[in-house]
């Protein structure tokens, strides 16, 4: 299981660069590859605050996401992880066409939520086919915990 205390620390601390805990979250995952969506309630779209490993040519979809659309959306809408041991295979509906372009494989997004409240959502992505274990799904989900109580709790400036 990845060791995530200190990322959960940093946390409770502010804030004020996403790019390098998602980073941290990044190599405790062995994952080059990810995304920090944050909600914006009025117009139920994900903004982009962080992000390593996108092409350039996908910042425009990667950067609002509607709900509902692609992984993140998806993670999103029904407020539970998703993910796909390869996103080139893929055909269950949840991938978006430019995801395949990323050249990852193995990926998963977690919502950040407030109780039942949605605020965001965490995506982590390898280049190999993977599936993520229940541990690997806990500890993610534990991250996005601390993210929205850093947001919630103005120890961030997302």
């Amino acid at each position: 299981m990845p060791e995530i205390q200190p990322i959960i620390q940093r946390l409770a601390s502010p804030v004020e660069q996403w790019e390098p805990v998602l980073d941290d979250i990044l190599a405790a995952f062995d994952c080059p590859t990810g995304t920090l969506h944050q909600l914006d309630d009025t117009t139920e779209q994900l903004h982009l605050l962080a992000q390593r490993g996108i092409p350039e040519k996908l910042m425009p979809i990667v950067g609002l996401i509607p709900v509902g659309k692609g992984m993140a959306g998806i993670c999103a809408k029904r407020k539970e992880p998703v993910q796909t041991c390869n996103l080139q295979t893929d055909n269950t509906g949840n991938i978006r066409p430019g995801a395949k372009e990323t050249k990852m494989e193995g990926a998963m997004t977690v919502p950040i939520l407030d109780g039942e409240r949605l605020l965001g959502t965490l995506g982590v992505a390898k280049p190999v086919a993977y599936d993520f274990s229940d541990a690997e799904t806990l500890a993610l989900t534990d991250i996005a915990k601390a993210i929205g109580l850093s947001w919630i709790e103005g120890t961030a400036n997302p």
